[in-house]
């Protein structure tokens, strides 16, 4: 029996709820297709930070390499002053880990909701890979005579060929299991440096995947078209900052951020992937179960994507869609649907539904993944 080491950072507010939650459903993927989870709880958030002042150490690194993949549920905490856990946790882990690429599915299920009323499961399926370990995101900088009218902050950008490839070469490789069309989204016309450069990569590996077809699009264009025509994309590739607010702007598009889910993905295995939903941490409902578990749920399924595991992948996330349609559009405790009830239901759901039952195998992002992403698989 296949086992699969699992590093789990529950984090703050409601990440170890939404966590505890999905991983029912993984462990009943695993009963189902003949395989064995061994979880880890690793000590990170904000409570750690308040007790040792720091956000990630050396040796949680090393001991999270030793785990073939990485759950983590939210971060943010008042007590802790903004951007200190978000950089010094989750960018510090994206680039400590080499998971260059974050994938963000653009998709509606059936039976939910979205808030433009144009968007429908028929035309809302699409993928958006930024580039996740450069650029103006995770740049340096400096804040001189601060509170000052003399006040001068500069904040730095870097692109490089490489981790730029590493986003595209597997976009272009995505698209080709997929829909066969990927869109480059920048701004070259005021960003002339980086946007060349990505143009120049783009350009160069299209030539080693001709049935793909390629166009481009302005960052703010893209504000217009995906909530209109979500259906004109497949595949998009963009840097980290444009990346950070389109996928947002998508999360809206297919239901809220409550529904979002991403992948932190090392491209050559030679790290362990992360797996997070979108939401933030919400800690003034943390234990109270009125946090959905859905988006965790549909992370953990990348996760099972992501390690090979495809049909496992497909009946998780075709589980988590099913219990989300059937959710009142008011539900919560009250309703009987707190945040461990529902994860039950999307785990007994996994148990007998059709795998792809939400999703054609043929063009699945899960199907793609299992397929393209190498598990990291320590010693």
């Amino acid at each position: 029996m296949r086992t699969h080491h699992l590093a789990v950072l529950g984090g703050d507010g409601i990440g170890p709820d939404v966590t505890d939650a999905a991983l029912l459903g993984v462990r009943a993927a695993g009963e189902r297709f003949g395989f064995t989870v061994h979880a880890t709880d690793f000590d990170g958030g904000a409570e750690a930070y308040l007790r040792t002042g720091t956000a990630l150490d050396d040796d949680t690194v090393l001991r999270l390499r030793s785990h073939d993949a990485i759950l983590l549920g939210a971060v943010g905490d008042p007590r802790v002053p903004p951007g200190v856990l978000e950089r010094g946790l989750i960018v510090a882990l994206r680039v400590a880990l080499r998971q260059s690429v974050n994938i963000r599915p653009v998709r509606l299920y059936p039976g939910v909701t979205s808030p433009v009323t144009t968007v429908t499961p028929d035309n809302c399926d699409l993928v958006i890979l930024r580039e996740n370990t450069e650029g103006l995101y995770t740049g340096g900088g400096s804040l001189s005579h601060a509170g000052t009218r003399n006040a001068v902050a500069v904040q730095n950008s870097v692109t490089t060929a490489q981790a730029t490839r590493d986003t595209v070469e597997f976009g272009f490789r995505l698209a080709s299991a997929r829909r066969n069309r990927l869109t480059l989204c920048h701004k070259t016309n005021i960003l002339v440096h980086a946007g060349q450069l990505w143009q120049d990569v783009v350009d160069e590996v299209a030539a080693d995947y001709p049935d793909v077809e390629h166009d481009y699009v302005h960052a703010d264009a893209m504000c217009q078209h995906l909530p209109l025509d979500p259906g004109r994309f497949d595949v998009v590739v963009t840097d980290n900052l444009f990346g950070d607010i389109i996928s947002d702007l998508g999360a809206t598009v297919q239901g809220g951020l409550g529904l979002a889910a991403s992948a932190n993905h090392n491209p050559t295995g030679s790290a362990p992937s992360m797996y997070e939903p979108v939401h933030g941490s919400a800690p003034d409902i943390a234990g109270t179960g009125w946090a959905n578990p859905a988006a965790a749920a549909l992370s953990a399924a990348l996760c099972l994507a992501g390690l090979g595991e495809r049909d496992a992948a497909l009946a998780l996330e075709a589980a988590a869609a099913s219990v989300l349609a059937e959710l009142p559009a008011h539900s919560g405790p009250e309703m009987g649907d707190d945040t461990a009830g529902i994860g039950r239901r999307i785990a007994d759901r996994v148990i007998d539904i059709d795998p792809v039952a939400v999703a054609d195998p043929d063009r699945s992002l899960m199907s793609a993944l299992a397929t393209l992403a190498p598990a990291h698989r320590p010693g």
